[in-house]
């Protein structure tokens, strides 16, 4: 079985209570968890999954533990290694912005020789633009939760986005 590890940032408590329903309903197998301000790069070496939740604050920028922990972040190698985003965001308030964190994270993931999993459809969302976006293809590099809009999809959200995790991870 893989090992799967979790690391997540999180400000206002938010993004923890996503990352909370996450371990909660993932069933394959268990996940290592970690916060975004205590993780080393050397706790990544040991998984063959990652997921990295966080969200997006103000003009773009990482949540503040990960903007924190990014430039070791950048440093990692994820060669072999299946990755899993997912971000929060607020798409009417920061329609230029939304979710960018996620596209942060991702262009780093594939920079450095990772395999994203677990793209999420935009359809459904009302933004400007977004980083997380990949060009043409109508995806996010991960699951968009956005509770300051769209709180009741969330729940329906992860539990889709989980299912096409199983499948992706078999």
């Amino acid at each position: 079985m893989k090992t799967i590890g979790l690391i997540y940032g999180s400000d206002t408590g938010m993004t923890e209570e996503v990352t909370n329903a996450i371990i909660e309903k993932w069933t394959l197998c268990d996940i290592d968890v970690f916060e975004a301000s205590h993780v080393k790069n050397s706790d990544i070496e040991g998984f063959d999954v990652l997921f990295l939740g966080l969200s997006t604050w103000y003009d773009g920028d990482l949540q503040s533990d990960w903007d924190n922990y990014y430039r070791k972040f950048e440093n990692v190698d994820f060669t072999n290694k299946t990755i899993a985003l997912y971000g929060l965001g607020d798409q009417y308030g920061y329609g230029e912005y939304f979710i960018d964190g996620v596209g942060i994270l991702a262009e780093i993931v594939i920079k450095n020789g990772g395999e994203i999993v677990g793209k999420w459809p935009t359809e459904g969302y009302d933004y400007e633009i977004s980083k997380a976006e990949i060009d043409g293809e109508n995806l996010f590099y991960g699951l968009a939760i956005d509770e300051d809009n769209q709180p009741e999809l969330t729940e329906e959200r992860i539990d889709t986005w989980l299912g096409m995790l199983e499948n992706q991870l078999n």
